[in-house]
């Protein structure tokens, strides 16, 4: 059953009963923005030793040079796990840090999540803006962007660094299954690092999110949330899963296999009743770029 809620202020307040928690609002941007537009990066495996010429930081920077070239930018950006190349060493914050500087320069609403390769309290300590006041739930990187169509609720699946499966965990999925209740008026996407083992490739399951049925259990019955979103497996795939879309998002950094994927990031275009994913590739040439699927969300 929805919930109502009242104004943004007193849903703040709502929330706060249910744990700290950082939430974005929908603002009122300047006209260079499209309020439905949702950039989707992942994966970027920044190192502090990396030339600056060599591919896995090129690669991040002429993303973020395309996505402020962008007639109208995005309302969000999310990068989605995994900005670290191994594990999570201060070196290699620091160097991403400097990578993603300009968007934050120029203002573009930029939001992180946690991947198997990062370490938390090193990301902390370089990227101090980022870590909340409160956590809502402890030892995990977690948010709500609330954007004029949809909610993206931005979990954290790193259950150890260098380790490759992933999970939420009770008190994530308890927190996340209140605070969907608690913003129902609009469709949820959910975006964590890891896919889950379910409604995809089963020769990527292993590595994948470990309580992927309990956290199916409680999206399932809360019919606004439309769509997971992950990366993890540098590749691209669309999948569903009773009814939810699980979109897996290609890498900025690196793929395992250049014969079957390659870099890129995501643009989501919101809709009232669906959405709009189209590939960017860092090869123009790339049979995947400018590809868009069109997902209708589940009534």
């Amino acid at each position: 059953m929805p919930v109502h809620l009242p104004a943004l202020s007193s849903r703040r307040h709502f929330l706060a009963s249910l744990g700290a928690i950082t939430i974005t609002p929908s603002l009122s941007f300047a006209a260079d923005v499209d309020e439905n537009l949702i950039a989707i990066l992942n994966d970027s495996h920044v190192g502090e030793k990396h030339p600056p010429d060599s591919p896995i930081p090129t690669n991040l920077r002429n993303t973020v040079a395309a996505l402020l070239a962008m007639p109208k930018r995005p309302a969000a950006v999310v990068i989605n796990g995994d900005l670290a190349l191994k594990d999570g060493q201060r070196g290699d914050y620091q160097h991403f840090a400097k990578l993603i500087a300009p968007l934050r320069e120029a203002g573009v609403p930029l939001h992180l999540t946690m991947g198997n390769h990062d370490a938390r309290e090193v990301f902390y300590e370089v990227l101090s803006q980022d870590k909340p006041k409160h956590s809502a739930v402890e030892s995990r990187h977690i948010s709500i962007v609330q954007l004029k169509r949809v909610n993206l609720f931005l979990l954290d699946s790193l259950k150890q660094t260098m380790i490759a499966p992933g999970d939420l965990g009770q008190q994530q999925r308890d927190w996340l299954a209140k605070s969907l209740d608690a913003n129902a008026d609009k469709p949820a996407l959910i975006i964590a690092h890891h896919n889950p083992r379910l409604g995809g490739d089963p020769l990527h399951f292993p590595g994948g999110l470990e309580d992927s049925e309990e956290l199916w259990k409680l999206l399932v019955a809360r019919p606004h949330v439309k769509a997971y979103i992950h990366g993890h497996i540098h590749h691209r795939d669309f999948f569903h899963h009773h009814g939810i879309h699980i979109l897996n998002t290609p890498a900025v950094g690196y793929v395992g296999n250049k014969a079957t994927s390659t870099t890129g990031w995501t643009l989501a275009h919101i809709n009232n009743e669906d959405a709009a994913f189209t590939t960017h590739t860092h090869d123009p040439q790339h049979e995947w770029n400018g590809l868009r699927v069109d997902l209708k969300w589940r009534a």
